[in-house]
Parts: C-alpha cells; sequence; structure tokens
C-alpha cells in the first residue's frame, strides 16, 4: 500500500511559491516531532507460535539461555527486549482476529474503527507535518488468500477495514523508487538539481523585481521568501549521503517460485532490503512486513520440508513436540536479525554519525499469542532499537512479562515516535491508556 504525503508537491519551484506561506509552520511542527527518541518505526509481523518453546531461561529481567527458537537473537542481545504475558482485550478471539496490532476485536467500540498501529503513527506523523513521500509501506509476499487476511487496518481511510501489503517484489520496488530516484542519480545530485531550479526562479523574480512599483514589489518579496524556506525545506527533508542509492531492481514474480508456487521467503527477503533503503533516502518512516497470513504460509526453508506453516508445523506437530516450528521460528528470528544488520550498515539520512538501526523501532508483532490453541492469552513481542534509542535494554538481552492489556505495548511504539496522543487508537474503554512502564530508557 502506498500513501502519498504532500511532499510530492513540494518538488517544484511553482509550488513553492504558492505554499511558500505555510512552509514555516510545517517546519516548526516537523522540528517538534523530530524531538521523538526515534525517526522510523518499522513492523515484523507473523502469526502466533507454540509458547513453551518460545520462552528464554531468564534470571529477573536478564535472559540467560535462549530458547531454540529464538537464539538466533543472540548475535544483537544487547538491543532486544522480549515481552511476553500480556493478553489481549479479547483473550479467546484466534487466529484472524484484529486485536494484534490494532488492540480492537471483533465487537463494537462506540463506533470507534479498527487501525493498525502503523497507520495510527503514520497519520499523526503527517498531522504534525511530518510528510514523506510514503507515509506507510506495506510488504508481504502471501498475506491474502487461503481464507486469511493481512493484520494491517485502515481507520477512517477505509471504513476500518483490512488494508493490503504488497506482495510483489518488483511492485514494491517501483512503488518506493519508481519516483524517488532517477536511474544513476544520487540524493545529492538530485538535491543540488531541485536547488538549481530555485535558484534560477530567484534570480529571475530578482530582476522583475526592478520593474514594479512598491505594492508589487513587497508581495514578490513575500515570494522570494518562500522561495527560500522552500529551499531550507529541501535541504532538511531531501534523501542525502552516500546511504541513499537506488537498488537494483529485482526480477519479474517468476523468479520467485518453488515447486510451482510463489516463495513467500524468497520474495521477503527482498522486501526486506527495498524497506531498508527506503528508509536510508527517507522515503517514508513507518514501514511492515508480513510473513504470510493468520491461515497459510507454504514454507520453503533450510532444513524444513516445504509444508504449510499452519496446517503442517504447528497443527501437526505435536508428535515431534513442533520441531518443524521451532526451526521455521529460529529462521524468523534470523531474518529479524538480518533486518537489524541492514538497518545498522546504513547511515540516517539526516545524521551520517548514527545508524539506521540508531533512529528506528523493530517490533516484532503477532496476530495472536499461542498459535496451537489459537488464543490471544499471552502476546508475545520482540523490540529492538539501537545506541541512544527508544528502549531501556541489558548486555544479555533483556526480558519482561506482563499481565497487562497487550496494547499497552502498541502505545510504547506510538509514544517512540513522539505520538503521546492516543485518541482514535485502540480500545477506547482500556483502563490504563499509556504505554507499558520500563519498556522506555529512563
Amino acid at each position: 500500500m502506498r500513501k502519498f504525503s504532500r511532499r510530492q508537491l513540494l518538488g517544484s519551484a511553482g509550488a513553492g511559491l504558492l505554499l511558500g506561506p505555510f512552509l514555516n509552520q510545517t517546519l516548526q511542527r516537523e522540528a517538534q516531532a523530530a524531538a521523538s527518541p526515534v525517526k522510523r518505526l518499522l513492523l515484523f509481523c507473523t502469526m502466533g507460535t507454540y509458547p513453551q518453546a518460545w520462552t528464554p531461561t531468564v534470571s529477573g529481567e536478564n535472559i540467560t539461555a535462549w530458547s531454540a527458537m529464538t537464539q538466533p537473537l543472540d548475535a544483537i542481545k544487547g538491543n532486544v527486549v522480549l515481552v511476553e504475558g500480556m493478553p489481549s482485550g479479547n483473550p479467546n478471539d484466534g487466529h484472524g482476529a484484529p486485536d494484534g496490532i490494532t488492540g480492537m476485536g471483533y465487537g463494537y467500540y462506540n463506533g470507534q474503527l479498527k487501525i493498525s498501529v502503523d497507520q495510527f503513527v503514520a497519520n499523526q506523523l503527517v498531522a504534525s507535518g511530518v510528510n514523506r513521500p510514503i507515509a506507510s509501506l506495506l510488504l508481504g509476499a502471501a498475506t491474502t488468500g487461503n481464507g486469511g487476511n493481512p493484520m494491517f487496518y485502515g481507520g477512517a481511510s477505509n471504513g476500518g477495514n483490512t488494508l493490503p501489503t504488497i506482495g510483489s517484489p518488483l511492485s514494491a520496488y517501483k512503488t518506493v523508487f519508481g519516483g524517488a530516484l532517477p536511474m544513476g542519480t544520487s540524493a545529492d545530485s538530485l538535491l543540488a538539481r531541485r536547488k538549481s531550479i530555485l535558484d534560477l526562479v530567484t534570480a529571475e523574480a530578482t530582476s522583475l523585481k526592478s520593474k514594479l512599483g512598491a505594492t508589487e514589489g513587497a508581495k514578490l518579496d513575500t515570494h522570494l521568501d518562500s522561495i527560500r524556506q522552500l529551499e531550507n525545506k529541501l535541504m532538511q527533508s531531501m534523501p542525502v549521503g552516500a546511504a541513499c542509492t537506488k537498488p537494483t531492481a529485482p526480477g519479474d514474480d517468476s523468479t520467485y517460485t518453488h515447486s510451482g508456487d510463489a516463495d513467500a521467503l524468497a520474495m521477503n527477503v527482498v522486501h526486506q532490503s527495498i524497506i531498508a533503503n527506503a528508509f536510508a533516502c527517507d522515503i517514508t518512516r513507518v514501514a511492515a512486513l508480513e510473513y504470510g497470513n493468520d491461515q497459510y504460509l507454504k514454507v520453503n526453508a533450510p532444513g524444513l520440508p516445504y509444508d504449510d506453516q499452519h496446517g503442517g508445523f504447528i497443527h501437526s506437530g505435536a508428535s515431534t513436540n513442533f520441531k518443524n516450528l521451532i526451526t521455521f521460528e529460529a529462521y524468523l528470528a534470523s531474518q529479524f536479525v538480518a533486518l537489524v544488520n541492514q538497518l545498522k550498515a546504513l547511515a540516517d539520512p539526516q545524521d551520517s554519525s548514527k545508524t539506521l538501526f540508531d533512529t528506528t523501532l523493530v517490533a516484532w508483532c503477532r496476530d495472536m499469542g499461542d498459535a496451537v490453541n489459537h488464543d490471544q492469552k499471552s502476546m508475545r513481542f520482540v523490540l529492538a532499537s539501537g545506541n541512544g534509542g527508544y528502549l531501556k535494554t541489558a548486555a544479555s538481552g533483556r526480558y519482561v512479562k506482563s499481565t497487562e492489556r497487550h496494547e499497552r505495548i502498541l502505545l510504547n511504539l506510538c509514544e517512540a515516535m513522539g505520538v503521546t496522543s492516543y485518541k482514535g487508537f485502540g480500545d477506547p474503554d482500556l483502563p490504563t491508556k499509556s504505554p507499558l512502564p520500563g519498556i522506555a530508557a529512563a
């Protein structure tokens, strides 16, 4: 899914002349929003798991031994927080229920429409003046079909219904980079080209001023000031630095197949790279990647039979003590780590002294807690942020168990992005409408 912001209108000098009087307010709002601990939110979304095999060994809040499912997270242990025990407001809801990242179940909520946390944050950023070409980027292969649905909900934008993801890597690439950076053009050169257009308009306007009367000249001065403000806006919002490059285009969808089926895992590996580069070019501040849907995900991964996660690994796994599910969950954990490492390898486009990971909160979210029993009695999260980021971490990995409503973690995601008014998100009757204490760094 692609949402467009007003920034696309600011790419021409003509727009600057028309919208100049409003740009200063936009800059002030963006400066306020930028003071939040992180600038970007990335959701990594999967279905539920088998709780008995997921929980690590802990001493207080310190992880002393990882479970087989979570073992790959050891590679980034100093940056992660594992959370479990938190029920949804409808703990008996099963797969396909909207609770996971909306905080709202199937019921009626006094007319409030379901919106997932990614969309809520993206909308709040736009309202605060943080405008990017794509307000929220939703990617993920095989998120529809076989009776399943994606986890994302649009709120008022679509009547509180589900939102589609872009499943095709090539379509995702074209959506993100089709109009963002011309082939062979760096972000710096694109910025220089746009600034040269502004310089030309400024020179022409200055020449024109000598031919105008006092009243008309004063009006033109206002327009010239608008151009200067637009130039400042470009300097602050355009992607900068060597980290912003247009990646190589992926092949068409037929490139990603296995046994005649779409290879969803291979597609999602490409989606990870697209998201990281979209962040590096500051094309979006909010992104999400979903693996399959609540009913079906055909898995082609090392050490596993070619089978469906839901029907095969979860509901046919008891005889082997869920051996294949454990292996697959470890694969997902390794992809979570790979995504973090991609963010670590790229500079923040506004501050080259920091990596993207330093300014991003990554959250592994699920549609339910216990996939075997189909319930939401103990929802699970893996949260990760970099140096100076939002999270309170521990050198060996931090573990938090809470019986508070799981929606409170979703409010932590909002808080991390500088969103502190939660009106319109989640259950309006949540007894404590605030982030879970102890998650954020002091």
